[in-house]
């Protein structure tokens, strides 16, 4: 492995950004990460993070910098969306007995992850291909976790629409984002009481390295969503509530 190929442990930074510091085993677990990433990488094009600081910052600190505040132990997990794996595999990494589901509707994706998780060792993962839509609606799924992450894949409406169905009421739904404007932050109050959900905070937390801009919402379930949400797959972000 190439020097430039070595994660930075950045634990000052970890340190006073969440106040929170990384295990020997986290730090080892997600070298290996990133060495299967940057080899399934070369003929998957899975991310345009390569480099090992872009990985700390974007798919490491990003991941678990809105989270770190909740003790995740035995919880039930959903990453909507995940991608490459984030931020479902750095938190799976860091609460080995968690219950981490990660979906995503593009199944080289999430092959790659049932790969890497065996090849880690990471027990406490599930994966699925699937659409949001769809999942919303099966009973092995709706109002089932504790937690539900969503980073951007869509407008904050549609992402709320894809989370709150699977929450159980008092789960949090946690909406990773970039910029958000005075209308994204008043709509997010409105939806989510729409769908059963309670505005609790939005946070402003830019990255440490870069200064890229990051905001989070977090929603609390409290009361059921109606059955007709979410509605059928393609209906949320054709025409967002």
């Amino acid at each position: 492995m190439s020097e430039n190929n070595i994660l930075p442990i950045n634990e000052n930074l970890w340190k006073n950004t969440i106040n929170w510091i990384p295990s020997p085993e986290n730090l080892r677990l997600w070298q290996e990460l990133y060495n299967e990433i940057l080899v399934i990488n070369q003929h998957l094009n899975l991310t345009r993070i390569t480099t090992a600081e872009e990985f700390w910052e974007k798919n490491l600190w990003d991941s678990l910098a809105p989270i770190l505040q909740y003790d995740l132990t035995d919880k039930k997990i959903i990453d909507i969306g995940t991608g490459g794996g984030f931020p479902g595999l750095p938190i799976s990494i860091v609460f080995p007995t968690s219950k981490l589901t990660l979906m995503d509707s593009v199944a080289k994706k999430i092959n790659f992850i049932k790969e890497v998780a065996k090849k880690l060792n990471l027990t406490n993962i599930n994966t699925l291909v699937d659409r949001a839509e769809a999942l919303g609606q099966d009973q092995n799924h709706r109002k089932q976790y504790d937690f539900a992450l969503i980073r951007a894949v869509a407008e904050v409406s549609v992402c709320l629409e894809y989370s709150l169905p699977l929450l159980k009421i008092g789960g949090i739904a946690i909406l990773y984002r970039g910029n958000l404007t005075e209308e994204e932050k008043l709509k997010s109050a409105e939806i989510s009481h729409k769908l059963g959900g309670k505005l609790i905070k939005i946070t402003n937390q830019n990255t440490p390295i870069q200064n890229h801009t990051r905001h989070c919402i977090y929603i609390e379930k409290v009361k059921l969503t109606q059955k007709k949400y979410p509605r059928e797959v393609g209906k949320p972000t054709k025409s967002p509530l």
